[in-house]
């Protein structure tokens, strides 16, 4: 298992452009890491055909299921958030512009994830999720690794947990605990946009 400071390291040596696709950072990682398409479809429960149709963009990627490849791969499900242009202003350390997010390509599942936060290296992530009408995290759901919570900027989500079926509205918070599993679903008309915090930079 590597260090935090060697994963740091060994993210920092791929150059990611903000468009570049999720299945093709999979693969590249994979690669890196000396595992074969069977390995690594074993060890996420998912057939060979069905990881090689992620990595080539021919199927959607849910978040449930980026989450079990990043943990297999030894990365955060935040290391694919692709890199914006250079900011070199002393803002940078503090802020972040609507126009350099960095973002996780999901489209093709419905999912938009940009990251709110300046940095990765802090106790504390900031993400912004937008939902497609009918999109979610999948039917496995997401696995927390830390306390998250956030707050539904815009439209409906539908959100599950402990058996129980909440449906929120714009305005409305919750807060997870840290461990457990969870499910959320757009089931309106209208995009859901959730901005999320997470502690222990655990996204």
């Amino acid at each position: 298992m590597k260090s935090a400071v060697e994963k740091k390291s060994f993210a920092a040596g791929f150059e990611k452009s903000p468009s570049e696709p999720v299945g093709r950072q999979i693969r590249e990682l994979r690669r890196s890491r000396g595992l074969t398409l069977t390995e690594l479809a074993n060890a996420i429960g998912r057939s060979v055909g069905h990881l090689s149709e992620l990595e080539r963009g021919v199927s959607p990627i849910t978040l449930d299921t980026l989450d079990k490849i990043a943990r297999r791969l030894d990365v955060s499900i935040s290391w694919f958030f692709s890199a914006p242009s250079p900011e070199d202003s002393p803002e940078a350390d503090f802020v972040v512009r609507r126009g350099n997010r960095r973002e996780i390509n999901l489209s093709q599942s419905g999912v938009r994830e940009e990251l709110l936060s300046p940095h990765l290296t802090g106790g504390l992530e900031m993400v912004l999720t937008t939902f497609a009408p009918g999109a979610g995290t999948g039917e496995e759901g997401r696995e927390r690794k830390g306390e998250e919570g956030g707050i539904v900027m815009s439209g409906q989500l539908e959100l599950r947990i402990d058996g129980q079926t909440i449906l929120l509205e714009a305005g409305d918070s919750f807060q997870l605990p840290g461990k457990g599993r969870h499910w959320c679903h757009n089931p309106g008309t209208v995009d859901a946009i959730i901005a999320w915090s997470f502690s222990n930079a655990n996204y």
